[in-house]
């Protein structure tokens, strides 16, 4: 069982004070966006033995157990962060395994470099990904009904908003989504500027359900995204409630702190609320324009006090325990890699002491037993 010592992006968006607090650590005054802990080349965490992937590399059976090795090849199939929102992220959607597979061999044929600022698939594998709330945390994902977008748009009585809502009407369900957002996305920037910059305005004015679009136009003025967000379903967690986001399924986080688990990949495709690359045709190839309620899971408890966030994929599988005093210690061995967060309390994992925002390598099949008081979530595989 390994300590990790963990990087923390400083990305624009993120926090100046939520992972700090969780840590206990003064904060520097500088955004603190995502604590990564995994084996991501981009920023390993590190152990006593190396860096996490130089230490899967050298002897991956070992490491991650010979089904998950079948399963996912010799890497960790996931990748586990703390995720710290001060202002909205992108809005995006992930691939599905098949069109990231084929839009990584489009992109190598045609030479583009892995680090260009216009390429879409960094690596040949998707992007599905759970979010769990620490805190009271805001975001969006899956599209409205169109009839209810339209009402919305309605509300703000802009003119220059009627046309959307008027083909919100027109057409079918999946039809009008992708209409409205198309229109979007190649409308003139000048006027689009304008009927964005009214649009906030309106959204500030009224307040209520249109203060979520007010803050995101307030961080990115004049923005097509903020008319693209105005499609999407706002929804606040409370914590312990969990978001899973599939391939195609647009959404943005907005603000707040939470445990985040993917699939190994860095696939996105931006459809606004960023200065980075909108491929617009690729976009909209790979959106599902379906309107869907955005399915607030709940932790499923099991008899071993294990609560699990159930998901329809297999590269991860998460939940946690909570660890009430005096209770014994609880077995979490497993004939696959783990890694164990703790996100309250004090707990302690093998021979370790993991305080708030501390975490643990555990090889495939090593003893792992948890005890103490707090909160401990674990991020495995399923084999």
């Amino acid at each position: 069982m390994d300590r990790l010592v963990n990087t923390v992006r400083p990305y624009a968006w993120g926090s100046t004070t939520a992972i700090p607090a969780l840590l206990g650590t003064e904060p520097t005054g500088e955004p603190q966006a995502e604590m990564w802990m995994g084996a991501h080349p981009g920023a390993p965490s590190r152990t006593g033995r190396g860096t996490l992937d130089e230490v899967i590399a050298a002897a991956p059976e070992r490491e991650l157990g010979s089904a998950s090795v079948a399963r996912f090849g010799p890497r960790l199939p996931f990748l586990l962060k703390i995720l710290a929102a001060g202002a909205p992220l992108s809005l995006q959607v992930h691939p599905d395994l098949e069109q990231a597979r084929a839009g990584y061999d489009d992109e190598e044929r045609r030479g583009i470099p892995a680090d260009a600022p216009h390429r879409n698939y960094k690596d040949a594998n998707h992007k599905p990904e759970l979010i769990c709330a620490l805190t009271e945390f805001d975001g969006l994902c899956g599209f409205r009904a169109p009839e209810e977008a339209a009402a919305l748009l309605d509300g703000l009585g802009v003119p220059s908003l009627k046309p959307y809502a008027d083909l919100l009407r027109a057409h079918p369900e999946d039809a009008a989504l992708r209409e409205v957002l198309t229109a979007v996305l190649t409308a003139d920037p000048a006027e689009m500027s304008r009927t964005v910059t009214e649009t906030a305005a309106a959204c500030a004015r009224l307040g209520g359900a249109y203060a979520p679009y007010a803050g995101i136009a307030h961080h990115y003025p004049g923005d097509p995204g903020v008319l693209a967000a105005l499609l999407l379903n706002h929804v606040r967690l409370q914590p312990g409630e969990a978001l899973y986001l599939g391939a195609g399924v647009p959404h943005a986080y907005l603000d707040g702190l939470g445990v985040e688990i993917m699939a190994n990949s860095d696939n996105v495709l931006r459809c606004g609320l960023t200065p980075k690359h909108i491929d617009v045709p690729e976009l909209l190839r790979i959106v599902r324009f379906q309107p869907a309620d955005p399915g607030v899971l709940r932790p499923e408890a099991s008899p071993d006090g294990e609560e699990v966030y159930d998901t329809p994929i297999d590269e991860f599988r998460l939940s946690r325990h909570v660890l009430a005093e005096g209770t014994h210690a609880h077995d979490l061995t497993r004939p696959a890699p783990q890694i164990l967060l703790c996100t309250a309390g004090t707990v302690r994992a093998g021979d370790h002491e993991l305080t708030p925002g501390a975490s643990v390598f555990v090889p495939a099949g090593e003893k792992a037993e948890v005890s103490g008081t707090g909160t401990v979530f674990r991020a495995t595989v399923r084999v």
